[in-house]
């Protein structure tokens, strides 16, 4: 720059902005960092650790250099100077607070952050001292010089370039992982935007995976300057395991966080981003299902947690998702559950649970399995809530053997008959429990058991409960279950003939609270079962 360029590059920046950028600082870092991109160029965040810069340049072609000097407090001054080529050098004159800045060891850590892969090389200069040959003596001072930014970024060269090796040495770099990714996803796009995505999938969930302040993964660059790796805007909650980088030609480099939050380009790209994410886990689920299986074992809870956060992309989620199930062996997806269904059969049944040792043993399932009906088992805590936000799945409902609606479709004129038959022994029990349950109902889905415990259409299952209850939600009320009793079973034919209505009491009651045990519900009072099945087990003998 020439004397001109100088006055009017920095000097009317300075005059107009610089005095207003002074004033507005607070000392907090955090804060004052934001305030660089309100007053146009981020080169006078340099008064933020310096009392006086210099900057001492020779415009190519000139035969005259100049000196631009500034305090930062609106004045500037502009003189002749010497230099030997044409170039600018900038000149800090550290205050107290930026004496940190003239450690060897900062600038390097700073540089490698923010510039690493800007095309140009950063070169350090420096003096070291020199010892004699055992280390002791001082022998003066050396001059050092070394490049300190790599000038190049991996993730803007082809693809074609580019091995297997390089990608998996570069996740490493930027997650501090010692682990190989299980996949990655490189994208060039150009055209209304023009930005490159370099996006990896771990091979294992990361330990704050489920916690609410977790560490997002995904860098911003701005023209390969990085600008931020804190922002969780970047990513979806659900993506919050994905790491990689997002680089942009879109954005001034100068952008603040709250430009950010609110910048339509950057949307667009997170948009674009997460499509293509979900669309290279679909090919990979459709062509190497082994190695699918292996993230969905991972990651498959915050998958599924998309299903109720993106609607816009909810049909490819809904193909991504996997659950265990009655009939196969690992995982299997909705498409693949509807291709096996039974010719008549209409619905797509599930059962949620704690544990799936419980689910499996549930008498809940008697009858479908009995009627050789598949029903995906479900024992992730966040499945009660995902799957009953999705109803249909190619036109077939999705009803859970949990509760009462879904035994409706196993219903047959011996059961409708039966229902008749034993209605005096349905009020007998209904009277005995009183308002410990709902309901007292002949079960259409029991073969073996005596009883079984589901809850009310409009009512959370069990296992909805006790994930509210978790969360801290304990003012929801006392959902009270249906009691379901097998008409056919000994146990409900003998209180017909039984007389000694204390006896009927305890036997209800047990019907009740073991049919309660064997979903995995909490008993109030042990020791009335307890006392009750010594009863039981008196008579008995």
């Amino acid at each position: 720059m020439n004397e001109e360029d100088l006055s009017q590059n920095l000097g009317t920046i300075a005059s107009s902005g610089t005095r207003s950028f002074v004033e507005k600082l607070t000392g907090d870092a955090k804060k004052d960092s934001n305030l660089i991109g309100q007053f146009g160029v981020g080169f006078y965040s340099s008064f933020m650790v310096a009392d006086k810069v210099e900057v001492v340049s020779k415009k190519a072609g000139e035969e005259k250099a100049y000196k631009w000097t500034s305090d930062g407090k609106g004045e500037f001054e502009t003189a002749e100077a010497e230099r030997d080529r044409e170039g600018t050098t900038v000149v800090l004159h550290l205050n107290k607070e930026g004496t940190e800045y003239a450690n060897r060891w900062q600038i390097q850590n700073i540089i490698k952050k923010y510039s690493n892969h800007i095309p140009f090389p950063i070169y350090l200069h420096y003096e070291e001292e020199k010892y004699d040959d055992e280390g002791k003596k001082k022998k003066g001072k050396e001059k050092k010089t070394e490049q300190i930014n790599a000038a190049a970024a991996l993730w803007k060269r082809p693809k074609s370039d580019l091995k297997e090796e390089d990608y998996n040495e570069f996740y490493k770099s930027i997650s501090h992982d010692i682990e190989d990714p299980l996949m990655h996803i490189h994208t060039h796009a150009e055209g209304t935007l023009d930005y490159t995505t370099l996006f990896f999938i771990p091979g294992k969930a990361p330990f704050d995976l489920f916690r609410v302040d977790y560490v997002p993964g995904v860098k911003l660059y701005v023209k390969r300057v990085f600008i931020t790796d804190d922002d969780k805007e970047l990513m979806p909650t659900y993506l919050r395991f994905v790491r990689g980088i997002i680089d942009t030609e879109d954005l001034p480099l100068n952008v603040s966080r709250e430009i950010l939050q609110k910048n339509r380009i950057l949307e667009k790209i997170k948009s674009t981003s997460v499509k293509k994410i979900l669309s290279e886990l679909e090919n990979l689920q459709k062509k190497d299902r082994e190695k699918y299986n292996e993230f969905f074992k991972e990651f498959g809870i915050p998958v599924k947690e998309g299903l109720y956060q993106d609607f816009d992309n909810r049909e490819k989620l809904t193909n991504l998702v996997m659950y265990k199930s009655t009939k196969v062996d690992g995982y299997t997806t909705l498409e693949e559950y509807v291709s096996r269904m039974q010719p008549d059969q209409q619905a797509i049944y599930y059962i949620t649970g704690e544990k799936e040792e419980n689910i499996r043993k549930s008498p809940l399932l008697e009858m479908y399995r009995k009627k050789d009906i598949e029903v995906l088992v479900m024992d992730d805590e966040i499945d009660d809530i995902v799957i009953s936000s999705i109803n249909k799945f190619r036109d077939h409902d999705i009803k859970s053997v949990n509760r009462t609606d879904s035994a409706e479709d196993l219903k047959s004129e011996k059961t409708k008959e039966k229902e008749e038959e034993v209605k005096p022994v349905i009020d007998t029990i209904k009277a005995k429990l009183g308002d410990r349950v709902k309901d007292v109902r002949v079960s259409a889905r029991l073969s073996d058991s005596p009883s079984c415990i589901v809850a009310d259409e409009n009512d959370p299952t069990v296992q909805m409960q006790h994930m509210l209850k978790a969360m801290g939600q304990n003012n929801m009320g006392d959902f009270k279950p249906i009691l379901e009793v097998n008409p056919d079973h000994d146990i409900i034919k003998g209180i017909a003939s039984m007389d000694d209505d204390s006896a009927v009491e305890d036997i209800s009651f047990m019907l009740l609270e073991q049919a309660m045990l064997v979903e995995g519900v909490e008993l109030e009072n042990p020791s009335q079962f307890v006392e009750r099945l010594n009863r039981i087990t008196k008579r008995s003998l």
